[in-house]
């Protein structure tokens, strides 16, 4: 039998949830047992899974559930237990290089638990079953319309997308500038040309076409770059430090939505550091970059029922770890066993 534990995001912005009531309820009418934990902050509260027969725990107890459940989440987890010893599903961000990844991948293997990574959850192209990127782009695209017109104010503030499409349709009849989008065909980038469209930018749309031969002088003479590549190895830099002195760059702003920085394969390497609601906008010379890891979030429940909804039909192979999950295994086995080499830093 399936046991799910929906746990408590720590980092308070995070509103979503990987999973919602409704489709928590559906896997529970299949022979799911769920346990949620409370939450001051997540968008449903906890007596609508109640309703749909959730049991519930304090916060922050998944670490004494019991050691067949599946711990469910969506971003970081906190920094102990030092030992984790159950199966954890959400967003590890481990395999890439990133910072922190051999940390998370030593307790892991101390403890004998397992890293299910979201991103690893794809078919057999690559396409991932469940992903926030639409709403990513979407939010992405919208805060660098507001940051190009002085409108991007601070702290950050959850919203709905109708209220958001409401804001952008403002500057329909204002000067916008010229907007590229980099991914355009997948997620990401979908989301955030529709809400470009939203608010009466002129987009240029790139894909793979477009950046296997990348013209960066074309880059250059947008406004705005919207960025909705998940890069790898190999892949050159859409955008470098240099390009922004050179003489034809109109650039005056950057959405980062895959958000890689620390990566050795980050696309942007005229950032460092991500940003975040308190301080949304951070400046490489004349541009103002935008870098947000939970962009989704803002918009929390358009994000956890889009999500939901196409995560749920997989949870049921969790249990024997059927289906794409055996992907998602062999990814934390392969990323274990680099941990005495150099490679996961």
């Amino acid at each position: 039998m399936l046991e799910l534990w929906i746990r408590h995001e720590t980092r308070v912005s995070e509103r979503r949830c990987a999973l919602s009531p409704a489709d928590a309820g559906t896997l529970i009418r299949r022979g799911a047992r769920i346990t949620v934990e409370e939450s001051p902050q997540r968008i449903y509260p906890l007596a609508d899974y109640v309703a749909q027969g959730c049991a519930t725990a304090p916060a922050g107890s998944w670490v004494h559930a019991p050691s067949q459940a599946v711990v469910l989440g969506l971003k970081e987890l906190p920094d102990e237990p030092a030992e984790l010893r159950h199966r954890h599903v959400f967003f590890g961000h481990a395999y890439k290089g990133q910072p922190g990844a051999r940390r998370l991948l030593e307790r892991f293997r101390a403890g004998g638990g397992m890293l299910l990574d979201l991103e690893q959850l794809a078919d057999d192209a690559g396409r991932r079953h469940a992903a926030f990127g639409y709403w990513a782009g979407f939010v992405g695209a919208a805060l660098g319309v507001l940051q190009r017109h002085g409108d991007l104010s601070a702290p950050l503030q959850p919203t709905t997308s109708a209220e958001l499409v409401e804001r952008l349709r403002q500057y329909r009849t204002r000067p916008n500038g010229a907007a590229l989008v980099i991914g355009a065909l997948g997620r990401s980038g979908r989301g955030a040309a529709d809400a470009l469209a939203e608010a009466g930018v002129p987009t240029t749309r790139w894909d793979l076409a477009e950046t296997r031969h990348l013209d960066r002088a074309a880059l250059l003479r947008h406004d705005l770059l919207v960025n909705a590549v998940l890069t790898g190895p190999g892949t050159e830099p859409f955008l470098r430090r240099a390009d922004l002195a050179d003489p034809g760059c109109r650039l005056r702003c950057v959405v980062d939505v895959s958000c890689d920085p620390g990566s050795p394969y980050n696309a942007l390497p005229i950032y460092d550091t991500v940003t975040t609601w308190e301080a949304p906008a951070t400046t490489a010379g004349p541009v103002a970059v935008i870098a947000i890891d939970n962009l989704p979030s803002l918009l929390p429940k358009d994000a956890t029922d889009s999500f939901s909804a196409d995560l749920w039909p997989h949870l049921m192979d969790l249990d024997g770890l059927g289906g794409s999950w055996r992907r998602c295994a062999a990814a934390y086995r392969a990323a274990v066993e680099t941990l005495t080499t150099s490679e996961v830093p």
